[in-house]
């Protein structure tokens, strides 16, 4: 059973049944070179009587003699250990049960447990286990709340010990000037006999106390004794600033690192984001992304978020992937009809945006627009619309382009070039026209109510297609009477035809103009060079006549055949002339001259004798010569 002690002014009653018992401060400390007093009270049982006083020995470490611990004060020597030698001495009245200590100029060896053995007499020596606990300190004590959270009020505690009677400590906060509207307060506490005195600091702190020095300062007047100690304050706060780098633009192809600095603490937890989706992550204060090899893929926002439990933070920031347009998508090739419309459109993709151009056959064929896409409107389609309609598309990093055909089709569309001509053989007529599909050529004979095509075998018919031109031929020989004097009746109707209509016109007749000419032209040489002819012989006939003298002599051409082979050269040159060579053929009304002799001329001879006319045959030849122009 514990003894119970109350303690009364000037009374102190002792329970009569108290047995061995004793009581010290577990805890108390001190400054080092300072002093300190362990107060202690010890009870032993009352039947002992103290035949020679009670006697006591402080012991450090253990409690039991046999295990030698060092000896701190022994009240009937004065044999200590060597590290106590003049720093202890017994405060209180052992015979009083009194057994307060004082160990002066401490230091930190000195820290430790301190039991107390009491020795009442002979056989009555008692080793207490309970004991006292010295902590001798460098620095005083900063009680540091275990989480400083920013825009909280924060209480920073200062302690020292004041457990020695003669110095008196005093506290001070240093490096405070920074601090917002700092608040000190000073309080001293005395506890199972030792006491403690404080100073607290109050203040609100920010991020920007975070790492901040703050230090605490004891000293005891009147002596050189300074302790400090400085502490960093370790200021939790939700992220204030996420930094990473700018929007910036790169080359496809090329690499790019992002870069995410996040101002926290503790460390957050980072992530890089790419269009809401994570795509990296680490607990730091930084971390980066590359990308290789970039692609169009990987432009868009890329967003840094920082989160460490107390509040979170992003930032965004825009990558532009540049590169030259992509080879534009267009419409397939088509065949349309005409008259309808048709848009056409060119998709394509680059960076910056590209300019879009239509062109027609290599000709600007619409307006220039800047996008991705352009739409060509063609209305009311025309056949002259028909051919390659290519989209270029380019930007300053380069250029492509993509090409469609338009095939417009057409009811067929009859040609001028259509028509009928006299020719050698009687009458030619030619049928062009245009249209797609190729249009199909019939020849329709009216008046003989026939109609002519390739399947008809009994007309000299020829068919040709050219692209989406037709050519339709057939050559008539006209056997029957002549409408007028200028060639044969001709009533002849061209028929073409496809899909998309009908058309049908009658043919005109025209004469070859070349060969019309070519037979004027010859017939007015032949006369011409017979005159000359004529004009020729007459000529030499009169010089015969005033030479000789006399008029009606006999002239005999020694070679007449001069004559006609001269005339015949000079109305070939004449042909020559007006553009003819020789190698003609006769149409239209003139085709039958072919058979014929064209022109005659009369040679007059000198002694002869003329029948009527000027020109003839006569029966034996004799009177004239029959000269022929071919």
């Amino acid at each position: 059973m514990w003894c119970l002690e109350l303690l009364i002014p000037l009374l102190l009653i002792i329970n009569a049944n108290c047995q061995w018992n004793i009581w010290l401060p577990r805890d108390i400390s001190a400054m080092t070179n300072s002093c300190v007093v362990i107060p202690c009270s010890f009870m032993y049982p009352s039947g002992i009587r103290p035949a020679r006083g009670v006697h006591g020995i402080w012991y450090f470490g253990q409690p039991y003699p046999q295990l030698f611990p060092p000896v701190v004060f022994k009240s009937l020597t004065d044999v200590v250990h060597e590290s106590y030698k003049g720093r202890t001495k017994l405060l209180g009245d052992l015979n009083q049960r009194n057994c307060t200590l004082l160990i002066g100029n401490v230091g930190t060896e000195h820290s430790g447990r301190y039991y107390f053995r009491a020795d009442i007499g002979g056989a009555n020596k008692y080793s207490y286990p309970d004991y006292a606990e010295l902590k001798v300190l460098d620095q005083p004590n900063i009680d540091i709340p275990e989480e400083i959270v920013s825009d909280e009020s924060l209480e920073l505690t200062c302690y020292a010990p004041d457990n020695c009677p003669d110095m008196t400590p005093e506290i001070q906060w240093m490096y405070t000037d920074y601090l917002p509207d700092p608040v000190f307060s000073a309080e001293y506490t005395e506890e199972s006999n030792t006491a403690v005195i404080s100073n607290t600091l109050t203040f609100t702190p920010r991020p920007m106390h975070n790492g901040q020095l703050l230090g605490c300062r004891v000293y005891f007047p009147n002596t050189t004794l300074v302790y400090e100690r400085l502490i960093s304050l370790d200021v939790k706060y939700s992220p204030r600033s996420v930094w990473v780098n700018v929007s910036s633009e790169v080359m496809e192809g090329s690499s790019v690192t992002l870069h995410c600095e996040v101002d926290s603490n503790p460390s957050p937890r980072v992530a890089w984001l790419f269009e809401g989706q994570e795509v990296l992550w680490d607990t730091a204060s930084n971390i980066s992304i590359s990308l290789d090899d970039v692609t169009p893929e990987n432009e868009g926002i890329y967003t840094c978020v920082g989160d460490n439990g107390y509040g979170m933070m992003n930032t965004s920031l825009y990558l532009a992937v540049k590169y030259p347009p992509r080879e534009p998508v267009v419409n397939d090739s088509m065949t349309v009809v005409q008259g309808s419309s048709l848009a056409l459109h060119c998709n394509t993709m680059g960076s910056p945006a590209p300019t879009l151009t239509w062109l027609k056959d290599g000709e600007l064929a619409g307006s220039i627009t800047a996008g991705e896409l352009s739409v060509l409107e063609i209305m009311d389609i025309t056949p002259q619309q028909t051919g390659q309609y290519r989209c270029l598309a380019e930007n300053e990093h380069g250029r492509t382009s993509a090409s469609l055909n338009i095939t417009v089709e057409y009811a067929p569309v009859f040609l001028e070039e259509s028509k009928c001509t006299v020719v050698r053989e009687g009458v030619q007529c030619v049928c062009v026209a245009v249209g797609n599909p190729e249009p199909t050529i019939e020849f329709y004979l009216p008046d003989l109510n026939i109609t002519i095509n390739e399947t008809d075998g009994r007309f000299n018919f020829y068919t040709h297609t050219d692209g989406h031109t037709s050519t339709a031929m057939i050559k008539l020989r006209e056997k029957g009477e002549r409408a007028d004097n200028n060639g044969p009746a001709v009533n002849v109707h061209c028929s073409m035809y496809n899909i998309y209509g009908r058309e049908s016109v009658l043919l005109e007749l025209q004469q070859e103009k070349k060969y019309m000419m070519a037979v004027i032209v010859g017939t007015i040489g032949g006369v011409a060079v017979i005159a000359f002819i004529i004009a020729a012989v007459r000529y030499v006939g009169q010089n015969n006549k005033k030479e000789n003298g006399n008029p009606r002599q006999d002239v005999v051409l020694e070679n007449p055949a001069l004559y006609y082979s001269a005339v015949k050269k000079d109305k070939q040159n004449l042909r020559k002339k007006v553009g003819e060579d020789g190698d003609y053929q006769p149409v239209g009304s003139v085709a039958g001259l072919e058979r014929q002799e064209l022109n005659y001329a009369s040679l007059e001879f000198i002694g002869a004798r003329p029948r009527e006319g000027a020109s003839g045959r006569g029966d034996d030849g004799s009177n004239y010569t029959e000269i022929k122009a071919k």
